[in-house]
Protein backbone atom coordinates (compact mmCIF):
# COMPACT_ATOMS: atom_id res chain seq x y z
CA UNK A 1 0.00 0.00 0.00
CA UNK A 2 1.44 3.21 -0.74
CA UNK A 3 0.99 6.11 1.73
CA UNK A 4 0.39 9.92 -0.30
CA UNK A 5 1.88 12.72 1.40
CA UNK A 6 4.83 11.03 3.08
CA UNK A 7 7.70 10.47 1.29
CA UNK A 8 9.16 6.89 0.94
CA UNK A 9 12.72 6.21 2.42
CA UNK A 10 14.21 4.53 -0.64
CA UNK A 11 18.02 3.45 -1.26
CA UNK A 12 18.57 6.59 -2.95
CA UNK A 13 17.92 8.01 0.22
CA UNK A 14 21.97 6.63 1.49
CA UNK A 15 24.87 7.75 -0.23
CA UNK A 16 25.53 7.39 -4.01
CA UNK A 17 27.60 4.19 -4.75
CA UNK A 18 30.53 5.01 -6.93
CA UNK A 19 30.72 5.02 -10.58
CA UNK A 20 31.51 1.72 -12.23
CA UNK A 21 34.75 1.64 -14.36
CA UNK A 22 33.48 1.31 -17.63
CA UNK A 23 30.24 3.32 -19.00
CA UNK A 24 27.26 1.07 -20.83
CA UNK A 25 26.86 0.78 -24.21
CA UNK A 26 25.37 4.03 -25.87
CA UNK A 27 22.14 1.88 -27.75
CA UNK A 28 21.67 0.42 -23.88
CA UNK A 29 21.22 3.35 -21.85
CA UNK A 30 18.94 4.80 -24.70
CA UNK A 31 17.01 1.50 -23.97
CA UNK A 32 17.08 1.84 -20.93
CA UNK A 33 15.28 5.81 -20.89
CA UNK A 34 12.77 4.74 -23.35
CA UNK A 35 10.20 4.76 -20.38
CA UNK A 36 11.63 7.62 -18.32
CA UNK A 37 9.26 10.89 -18.28
CA UNK A 38 10.47 13.59 -20.48
CA UNK A 39 11.80 16.77 -18.50
CA UNK A 40 9.14 19.97 -18.56
CA UNK A 41 9.75 23.19 -17.14
CA UNK A 42 6.59 23.96 -15.84
CA UNK A 43 6.16 20.41 -13.91
CA UNK A 44 7.45 22.47 -10.91
CA UNK A 45 4.73 24.58 -10.32
CA UNK A 46 2.26 21.17 -10.75
CA UNK A 47 0.99 19.27 -7.65
CA UNK A 48 3.18 16.48 -6.27
CA UNK A 49 2.47 13.04 -7.44
CA UNK A 50 4.23 10.31 -5.66
CA UNK A 51 3.07 7.51 -7.76
CA UNK A 52 4.92 8.92 -10.90
CA UNK A 53 7.72 9.73 -8.71
CA UNK A 54 7.79 6.23 -7.28
CA UNK A 55 7.87 4.76 -10.47
CA UNK A 56 10.30 6.79 -11.95
CA UNK A 57 13.04 5.81 -9.31
CA UNK A 58 12.00 2.26 -9.23
CA UNK A 59 13.41 2.26 -12.78
CA UNK A 60 16.62 0.69 -12.15
CA UNK A 61 19.19 0.92 -15.46
CA UNK A 62 20.83 -2.68 -17.02
CA UNK A 63 23.92 -3.11 -17.97
CA UNK A 64 24.44 -5.35 -21.55
CA UNK A 65 27.32 -7.58 -22.04
CA UNK A 66 30.23 -5.99 -23.17
CA UNK A 67 30.06 -8.09 -26.41
CA UNK A 68 26.98 -5.80 -27.52
CA UNK A 69 28.92 -2.75 -26.61
CA UNK A 70 32.10 -3.46 -29.09
CA UNK A 71 30.38 -5.13 -32.18
CA UNK A 72 33.24 -4.71 -34.42
CA UNK A 73 35.84 -6.47 -32.24
CA UNK A 74 35.85 -10.14 -31.94
CA UNK A 75 35.65 -11.86 -28.94
CA UNK A 76 39.45 -12.62 -28.20
CA UNK A 77 39.99 -8.93 -28.38
CA UNK A 78 37.94 -7.80 -25.80
CA UNK A 79 39.61 -6.93 -22.67
CA UNK A 80 37.88 -8.18 -19.52
CA UNK A 81 36.74 -6.02 -16.93
CA UNK A 82 39.00 -7.27 -13.76
CA UNK A 83 37.05 -6.47 -10.33
CA UNK A 84 38.80 -4.52 -7.47
CA UNK A 85 36.55 -6.83 -5.23
CA UNK A 86 36.96 -10.55 -4.80
CA UNK A 87 34.48 -12.55 -6.93
CA UNK A 88 32.38 -9.39 -8.41
CA UNK A 89 30.54 -8.46 -5.47
CA UNK A 90 29.61 -4.67 -4.77
CA UNK A 91 28.43 -3.83 -1.57
CA UNK A 92 26.81 -0.61 -0.39
CA UNK A 93 25.64 -1.12 3.53
CA UNK A 94 26.68 -3.40 5.90
CA UNK A 95 23.50 -5.38 7.64
CA UNK A 96 23.63 -3.47 10.60
CA UNK A 97 22.59 -0.40 8.85
CA UNK A 98 19.76 -2.10 7.15
CA UNK A 99 18.62 -2.99 11.23
CA UNK A 100 19.29 0.53 11.68
CA UNK A 101 17.35 2.04 9.06
CA UNK A 102 14.38 -0.39 9.87
CA UNK A 103 14.12 0.43 13.29
CA UNK A 104 14.53 4.33 12.43
CA UNK A 105 11.60 3.68 10.66
CA UNK A 106 9.62 1.79 12.81
CA UNK A 107 9.74 4.37 15.55
CA UNK A 108 9.31 7.23 13.20
CA UNK A 109 5.90 5.51 11.94
CA UNK A 110 4.91 4.80 15.46
CA UNK A 111 5.55 8.29 17.00
CA UNK A 112 3.62 9.57 13.84
CA UNK A 113 0.46 7.76 14.97
CA UNK A 114 0.43 8.67 18.49
CA UNK A 115 0.46 12.54 17.71
CA UNK A 116 -2.29 11.25 15.32
CA UNK A 117 -4.23 9.55 17.90
CA UNK A 118 -3.62 12.79 20.55
CA UNK A 119 -4.44 15.08 17.39
CA UNK A 120 -7.95 13.36 16.35
CA UNK A 121 -8.88 13.35 20.40
CA UNK A 122 -8.08 16.87 20.89
CA UNK A 123 -10.15 17.84 17.09
CA UNK A 124 -12.98 15.52 18.40
CA UNK A 125 -13.48 17.58 21.57
CA UNK A 126 -13.11 21.14 19.61
CA UNK A 127 -15.49 19.74 16.78
CA UNK A 128 -17.47 19.54 20.01
CA UNK A 129 -17.19 22.44 21.58
CA UNK A 130 -17.48 24.49 18.39
CA UNK A 131 -20.66 22.63 17.80
CA UNK A 132 -22.09 23.46 20.99
CA UNK A 133 -20.87 27.31 21.04
CA UNK A 134 -22.49 27.81 17.73
CA UNK A 135 -25.76 26.11 18.75
CA UNK A 136 -25.58 28.08 21.76
CA UNK A 137 -24.98 31.59 19.59
CA UNK A 138 -27.20 30.62 17.00
CA UNK A 139 -30.02 30.28 19.35
CA UNK A 140 -29.82 33.11 21.55
CA UNK A 141 -29.74 34.92 17.98
CA UNK A 142 -32.94 33.40 17.02
CA UNK A 143 -33.97 34.55 20.45
CA UNK A 144 -33.01 38.02 19.59
CA UNK A 145 -34.71 37.61 16.20
CA UNK A 146 -37.93 36.53 17.53
CA UNK A 147 -38.51 39.33 19.81
CA UNK A 148 -37.46 41.73 17.70
CA UNK A 149 -40.26 40.65 14.95
CA UNK A 150 -42.72 40.73 18.16
CA UNK A 151 -41.71 44.11 18.88
CA UNK A 152 -42.22 45.31 15.36
CA UNK A 153 -45.68 43.32 14.86
CA UNK A 154 -46.42 45.18 18.17
CA UNK A 155 -45.97 48.93 16.35
CA UNK A 156 -47.65 47.61 13.38
CA UNK A 157 -50.21 47.16 14.71
CA UNK A 158 -50.30 50.60 16.82
CA UNK A 159 -49.08 52.28 13.21
CA UNK A 160 -52.05 50.64 11.38
CA UNK A 161 -54.98 51.65 14.02
CA UNK A 162 -53.63 55.35 13.91
CA UNK A 163 -53.13 55.03 9.98
CA UNK A 164 -56.59 54.18 9.98
CA UNK A 165 -57.82 57.33 12.12
CA UNK A 166 -55.86 60.12 10.30
CA UNK A 167 -56.94 58.65 6.87
CA UNK A 168 -60.94 59.21 7.87
CA UNK A 169 -60.23 62.81 9.85
CA UNK A 170 -58.28 63.93 6.45
CA UNK A 171 -60.83 62.17 4.35
CA UNK A 172 -63.94 64.70 6.74
CA UNK A 173 -61.81 67.66 6.18
CA UNK A 174 -60.86 67.29 2.25
CA UNK A 175 -65.08 66.89 2.18
CA UNK A 176 -64.89 70.71 4.16
CA UNK A 177 -62.41 71.81 1.91
CA UNK A 178 -64.77 70.92 -1.25
CA UNK A 179 -67.87 72.39 0.71
CA UNK A 180 -65.35 75.76 1.33
CA UNK A 181 -64.56 75.58 -2.36
CA UNK A 182 -67.94 75.41 -3.74
CA UNK A 183 -68.80 78.05 -1.19
CA UNK A 184 -65.69 80.71 -2.59
CA UNK A 185 -66.74 79.76 -6.62
CA UNK A 186 -70.71 80.48 -5.49
CA UNK A 187 -69.53 83.77 -4.31
CA UNK A 188 -68.05 84.53 -7.61
CA UNK A 189 -71.39 84.80 -9.83
CA UNK A 190 -72.84 87.43 -7.17
CA UNK A 191 -69.67 89.52 -6.41
CA UNK A 192 -69.25 89.83 -10.65
CA UNK A 193 -72.86 90.53 -11.19
CA UNK A 194 -72.41 93.53 -8.42
CA UNK A 195 -69.35 94.49 -9.71
CA UNK A 196 -69.92 94.06 -13.03
CA UNK A 197 -73.47 96.33 -12.52
CA UNK A 198 -71.55 98.93 -10.47
CA UNK A 199 -68.61 98.96 -13.30
CA UNK A 200 -71.37 99.49 -16.27
CA UNK A 201 -73.39 102.53 -14.49
CA UNK A 202 -70.05 104.34 -13.72
CA UNK A 203 -69.82 104.35 -17.64
CA UNK A 204 -72.95 106.30 -18.47
CA UNK A 205 -72.96 109.71 -19.38
CA UNK A 206 -74.55 112.47 -17.99
CA UNK A 207 -77.57 111.75 -15.79
CA UNK A 208 -76.45 107.95 -15.53
CA UNK A 209 -73.81 108.82 -13.62
CA UNK A 210 -76.07 109.80 -10.62
CA UNK A 211 -74.93 108.45 -7.36
CA UNK A 212 -77.98 106.49 -6.22
CA UNK A 213 -79.39 104.20 -3.84
CA UNK A 214 -78.56 101.45 -6.53
CA UNK A 215 -74.76 102.42 -6.51
CA UNK A 216 -74.59 102.42 -2.56
CA UNK A 217 -76.03 99.00 -2.12
CA UNK A 218 -74.04 97.75 -4.77
CA UNK A 219 -71.13 99.00 -3.50
CA UNK A 220 -72.01 97.74 0.18
CA UNK A 221 -73.01 94.31 -1.68
CA UNK A 222 -69.31 94.08 -3.09
CA UNK A 223 -67.84 94.72 0.37
CA UNK A 224 -69.73 92.33 2.33
CA UNK A 225 -68.86 89.55 -0.56
CA UNK A 226 -65.60 90.58 -0.86
CA UNK A 227 -65.40 90.16 3.08
CA UNK A 228 -67.30 87.21 3.28
CA UNK A 229 -64.65 85.56 0.32
CA UNK A 230 -61.92 86.59 2.15
CA UNK A 231 -62.56 85.12 5.56
CA UNK A 232 -63.60 81.93 3.34
CA UNK A 233 -59.99 82.12 1.50
CA UNK A 234 -58.26 82.05 4.68
CA UNK A 235 -59.95 79.77 6.28
CA UNK A 236 -59.51 77.53 2.90
CA UNK A 237 -55.71 77.95 3.09
CA UNK A 238 -55.86 76.62 6.97
CA UNK A 239 -57.87 74.26 5.96
CA UNK A 240 -55.36 73.44 2.68
CA UNK A 241 -52.72 73.77 5.63
CA UNK A 242 -53.71 71.24 7.90
CA UNK A 243 -54.60 69.04 5.18
CA UNK A 244 -50.57 69.25 4.13
CA UNK A 245 -50.40 68.58 7.67
CA UNK A 246 -52.67 65.70 7.71
CA UNK A 247 -50.92 64.28 4.75
CA UNK A 248 -47.28 64.70 5.99
CA UNK A 249 -48.06 62.32 9.09
CA UNK A 250 -50.11 60.26 6.99
CA UNK A 251 -46.95 59.98 4.95
CA UNK A 252 -44.75 59.60 7.84
CA UNK A 253 -46.81 57.18 9.01
CA UNK A 254 -46.98 54.89 5.48
CA UNK A 255 -43.50 55.23 5.31
CA UNK A 256 -42.51 53.88 9.18
CA UNK A 257 -45.43 51.35 8.31
CA UNK A 258 -43.63 50.19 5.03
CA UNK A 259 -40.12 49.87 6.41
CA UNK A 260 -41.60 48.21 9.46
CA UNK A 261 -43.14 45.62 6.96
CA UNK A 262 -40.08 45.31 5.80
CA UNK A 263 -38.16 45.01 8.63
CA UNK A 264 -40.65 42.61 9.82
CA UNK A 265 -40.15 40.14 6.66
CA UNK A 266 -36.27 40.53 6.62
CA UNK A 267 -36.25 39.27 10.37
CA UNK A 268 -39.09 37.24 9.93
CA UNK A 269 -37.01 35.38 7.16
CA UNK A 270 -34.16 35.62 9.08
CA UNK A 271 -35.46 34.18 12.01
CA UNK A 272 -36.69 30.77 9.84
CA UNK A 273 -33.23 30.56 8.41
CA UNK A 274 -31.26 27.71 9.56
CA UNK A 275 -27.99 25.40 8.63
CA UNK A 276 -30.38 23.57 6.27
CA UNK A 277 -31.54 26.32 4.27
CA UNK A 278 -31.41 27.39 0.81
CA UNK A 279 -29.77 30.77 -0.28
CA UNK A 280 -27.07 30.51 2.58
CA UNK A 281 -23.75 32.17 1.50
CA UNK A 282 -20.28 33.61 2.18
CA UNK A 283 -20.37 37.13 2.97
CA UNK A 284 -16.54 38.26 3.58
CA UNK A 285 -16.26 41.36 5.75
CA UNK A 286 -19.95 41.41 6.47
CA UNK A 287 -19.76 42.03 10.42
CA UNK A 288 -17.11 44.36 10.15
CA UNK A 289 -20.12 46.80 8.61
CA UNK A 290 -22.08 48.84 10.75
CA UNK A 291 -24.71 50.40 8.49
CA UNK A 292 -27.54 51.09 11.82
CA UNK A 293 -28.70 54.45 12.35
CA UNK A 294 -30.09 53.71 15.71
CA UNK A 295 -30.77 52.19 18.62
CA UNK A 296 -34.21 50.02 20.29
CA UNK A 297 -34.46 53.08 22.43
CA UNK A 298 -34.27 55.83 19.59
CA UNK A 299 -36.66 53.41 17.04
CA UNK A 300 -39.57 53.07 19.48
CA UNK A 301 -39.22 56.98 20.05
CA UNK A 302 -39.40 57.76 16.71
CA UNK A 303 -42.54 55.58 15.71
CA UNK A 304 -44.13 57.12 19.35
CA UNK A 305 -43.23 60.70 17.99
CA UNK A 306 -45.13 59.94 14.64
CA UNK A 307 -48.17 58.81 16.35
CA UNK A 308 -48.55 61.42 19.02
CA UNK A 309 -47.81 63.80 16.06
CA UNK A 310 -50.34 62.16 13.80
CA UNK A 311 -52.95 62.13 16.78
CA UNK A 312 -52.06 66.08 17.02
CA UNK A 313 -52.85 66.53 13.74
CA UNK A 314 -56.56 64.76 13.84
CA UNK A 315 -57.01 66.65 16.83
CA UNK A 316 -56.43 70.17 15.50
CA UNK A 317 -58.31 69.21 12.28
CA UNK A 318 -61.64 68.31 13.89
CA UNK A 319 -61.80 71.52 16.15
CA UNK A 320 -61.14 73.52 12.15
CA UNK A 321 -63.99 71.72 10.72
CA UNK A 322 -66.53 72.92 13.64
CA UNK A 323 -65.00 76.24 12.95
CA UNK A 324 -65.71 75.85 9.55
CA UNK A 325 -69.20 74.93 9.41
CA UNK A 326 -70.26 77.80 11.84
CA UNK A 327 -68.22 80.45 9.22
CA UNK A 328 -70.15 78.95 6.10
CA UNK A 329 -73.56 79.70 8.19
CA UNK A 330 -72.59 82.74 8.50
CA UNK A 331 -71.59 84.40 5.62
CA UNK A 332 -74.54 83.13 3.89
CA UNK A 333 -76.82 84.60 6.27
CA UNK A 334 -75.23 87.65 5.08
CA UNK A 335 -74.83 87.75 2.00
CA UNK A 336 -78.64 86.75 1.56
CA UNK A 337 -79.82 89.76 3.76
CA UNK A 338 -77.88 92.32 1.27
CA UNK A 339 -79.03 90.54 -1.72
CA UNK A 340 -82.44 91.42 -1.07
CA UNK A 341 -81.55 95.01 -0.15
CA UNK A 342 -79.79 95.23 -3.65
CA UNK A 343 -82.79 93.91 -5.46
CA UNK A 344 -85.41 96.37 -3.80
CA UNK A 345 -83.35 99.30 -5.17
CA UNK A 346 -83.33 97.98 -8.45
CA UNK A 347 -86.37 98.15 -9.36
CA UNK A 348 -86.66 102.08 -9.67
CA UNK A 349 -83.71 102.40 -11.88
CA UNK A 350 -84.55 101.23 -15.36
CA UNK A 351 -85.68 103.06 -18.13
CA UNK A 352 -83.41 106.59 -18.78
CA UNK A 353 -81.12 106.15 -21.68
CA UNK A 354 -83.28 106.32 -24.76
CA UNK A 355 -82.58 110.04 -26.33
CA UNK A 356 -78.69 109.67 -26.20
CA UNK A 357 -79.19 106.40 -27.98
CA UNK A 358 -80.99 108.02 -30.84
CA UNK A 359 -78.61 110.90 -30.99
CA UNK A 360 -75.51 108.27 -31.23
CA UNK A 361 -77.05 106.63 -34.16
CA UNK A 362 -77.31 109.77 -35.78
CA UNK A 363 -73.94 110.92 -35.42
CA UNK A 364 -72.75 107.27 -36.00
CA UNK A 365 -74.58 107.14 -39.37
CA UNK A 366 -72.66 110.34 -41.05
CA UNK A 367 -69.44 109.42 -39.93
CA UNK A 368 -69.73 105.73 -41.56
CA UNK A 369 -70.82 107.80 -44.94
CA UNK A 370 -67.61 109.92 -44.22
CA UNK A 371 -65.16 106.70 -43.79
CA UNK A 372 -66.95 105.62 -47.24
CA UNK A 373 -66.32 108.66 -49.41
CA UNK A 374 -62.65 108.80 -47.59
CA UNK A 375 -61.34 105.63 -48.20
CA UNK A 376 -62.66 105.94 -52.42
CA UNK A 377 -60.96 108.52 -52.14
CA UNK A 378 -57.77 106.62 -50.92
CA UNK A 379 -57.92 104.20 -53.65
CA UNK A 380 -57.68 106.73 -56.44
CA UNK A 381 -54.74 107.95 -54.54
CA UNK A 382 -53.28 104.46 -54.75
CA UNK A 383 -54.08 103.88 -58.26
CA UNK A 384 -52.48 107.19 -58.95
CA UNK A 385 -49.19 105.68 -57.57
CA UNK A 386 -48.83 103.00 -58.93
CA UNK A 387 -49.46 104.68 -62.51
CA UNK A 388 -46.70 107.11 -61.90
CA UNK A 389 -44.69 104.39 -60.50
CA UNK A 390 -44.63 102.42 -63.77
CA UNK A 391 -43.61 105.50 -65.92
CA UNK A 392 -40.90 106.11 -63.52
CA UNK A 393 -39.97 102.28 -64.11
CA UNK A 394 -39.78 103.08 -67.50
CA UNK A 395 -37.23 106.38 -67.33
CA UNK A 396 -34.93 104.88 -64.98
CA UNK A 397 -35.23 101.65 -67.38
CA UNK A 398 -34.16 104.04 -70.43
CA UNK A 399 -31.49 105.49 -68.73
CA UNK A 400 -29.56 102.62 -67.57
CA UNK A 401 -29.87 100.93 -70.83
CA UNK A 402 -28.47 104.27 -72.22
CA UNK A 403 -25.05 103.80 -69.44
CA UNK A 404 -24.16 101.08 -72.15
CA UNK A 405 -23.59 103.18 -75.11
CA UNK A 406 -19.95 102.82 -76.12
CA UNK A 407 -17.37 105.72 -76.19
CA UNK A 408 -18.42 108.51 -77.29
CA UNK A 409 -21.63 107.56 -78.09
CA UNK A 410 -22.48 108.49 -74.40
CA UNK A 411 -23.30 111.60 -75.56
CA UNK A 412 -25.02 114.05 -72.65
CA UNK A 413 -28.15 114.91 -75.67
CA UNK A 414 -31.46 116.36 -75.02
CA UNK A 415 -33.01 112.76 -74.63
CA UNK A 416 -30.46 112.17 -71.84
CA UNK A 417 -31.67 115.23 -70.07
CA UNK A 418 -35.03 115.30 -70.49
CA UNK A 419 -35.24 111.53 -69.24
CA UNK A 420 -33.36 112.83 -66.39
CA UNK A 421 -36.05 115.85 -65.77
CA UNK A 422 -38.72 113.06 -66.17
CA UNK A 423 -37.59 110.97 -63.27
CA UNK A 424 -37.55 114.09 -61.22
CA UNK A 425 -40.84 115.42 -61.68
CA UNK A 426 -41.95 112.00 -61.14
CA UNK A 427 -40.18 111.31 -57.85
CA UNK A 428 -41.40 114.70 -56.83
CA UNK A 429 -44.68 113.68 -58.01
CA UNK A 430 -45.09 110.24 -56.10
CA UNK A 431 -43.18 112.36 -52.65
CA UNK A 432 -46.63 114.64 -53.03
CA UNK A 433 -49.01 111.44 -53.54
CA UNK A 434 -47.58 109.77 -50.61
CA UNK A 435 -48.18 112.63 -48.25
CA UNK A 436 -51.70 112.92 -49.70
CA UNK A 437 -51.88 108.97 -48.91
CA UNK A 438 -51.05 109.33 -45.64
CA UNK A 439 -53.03 112.58 -44.90
CA UNK A 440 -56.06 110.53 -46.30
CA UNK A 441 -54.94 108.05 -43.93
CA UNK A 442 -54.74 109.70 -41.01
CA UNK A 443 -57.91 111.62 -41.49
CA UNK A 444 -59.47 108.04 -42.30
CA UNK A 445 -58.09 106.65 -38.52
CA UNK A 446 -59.68 109.76 -37.48
CA UNK A 447 -62.67 109.07 -38.74
CA UNK A 448 -62.31 105.87 -37.28
CA UNK A 449 -61.49 106.36 -34.09
CA UNK A 450 -64.33 108.94 -33.91
CA UNK A 451 -66.74 105.84 -35.08
CA UNK A 452 -65.43 103.66 -32.35
CA UNK A 453 -66.35 106.24 -29.78
CA UNK A 454 -69.42 106.28 -31.18
CA UNK A 455 -70.04 103.08 -31.66
CA UNK A 456 -68.76 102.48 -27.73
CA UNK A 457 -70.98 105.15 -26.38
CA UNK A 458 -74.18 102.98 -28.39
CA UNK A 459 -72.41 99.79 -26.82
CA UNK A 460 -72.63 101.75 -23.09
CA UNK A 461 -76.10 102.87 -23.69
CA UNK A 462 -77.43 99.54 -24.72
CA UNK A 463 -75.53 97.64 -21.74
CA UNK A 464 -76.61 100.11 -19.30
CA UNK A 465 -80.59 99.46 -20.71
CA UNK A 466 -79.57 95.93 -20.84
CA UNK A 467 -78.00 94.85 -17.74
CA UNK A 468 -80.81 97.57 -14.92
CA UNK A 469 -83.25 96.09 -17.12
CA UNK A 470 -82.39 92.12 -18.46
CA UNK A 471 -78.96 91.17 -17.43
CA UNK A 472 -79.00 92.32 -13.91
CA UNK A 473 -82.51 91.68 -12.94
CA UNK A 474 -82.25 88.07 -14.70
CA UNK A 475 -78.65 87.44 -13.31
CA UNK A 476 -80.22 88.17 -9.55
CA UNK A 477 -83.24 86.14 -10.07
CA UNK A 478 -81.17 83.18 -10.41
CA UNK A 479 -78.47 84.10 -7.46
CA UNK A 480 -77.71 80.85 -5.65
CA UNK A 481 -79.76 79.23 -2.97
CA UNK A 482 -78.45 79.14 0.60
CA UNK A 483 -78.13 75.65 0.03
CA UNK A 484 -75.93 76.58 -2.13
CA UNK A 485 -73.51 78.77 -0.99
CA UNK A 486 -73.33 76.76 2.38
CA UNK A 487 -71.21 73.45 0.05
CA UNK A 488 -73.75 70.72 0.85
CA UNK A 489 -74.84 70.01 -3.31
Amino acid sequence: MELYGYPLKAKFNQPRPPPPKVLPATNTMAAGYKNRIPYHPESFSMPWMPNSYYKAAALNPTLSPLTESFPGLPPTKIVPFISERPNGVFTRHTLDDWHRSNMTNYKESETTRHNAERLRADLTRTIKDVYQQAKRTQGESTKNLGERVNDIEYWKSELCIELDAMIRETNSLMDMQKRLERALADTEGPFQVAHKCLLNREKRMGIDLVNDDVEKQLVTEIKIIRSCRERLQQCLDTVNAQIMCNKEARQELEKDLADKQMGHHIDSKCYQLKNTSRGIHYFKGVERIDATVSVPETWARFTDNNIFRSQSARATSAKLRASTESLLMGTADEMWRQFSKVNDAFTSRITETANAKSKIQTHLAKTRQEIFQLETKIQVIQKTIRDKEVQLKVAQTRLDERTRRPNVELCRDAAQIRLVQEVNEINETLRNLHQCLRASEDMLQMLVRSKGVLEHDLVVKNNSLFIDQERCMGMRKSYPSTVQILGYV
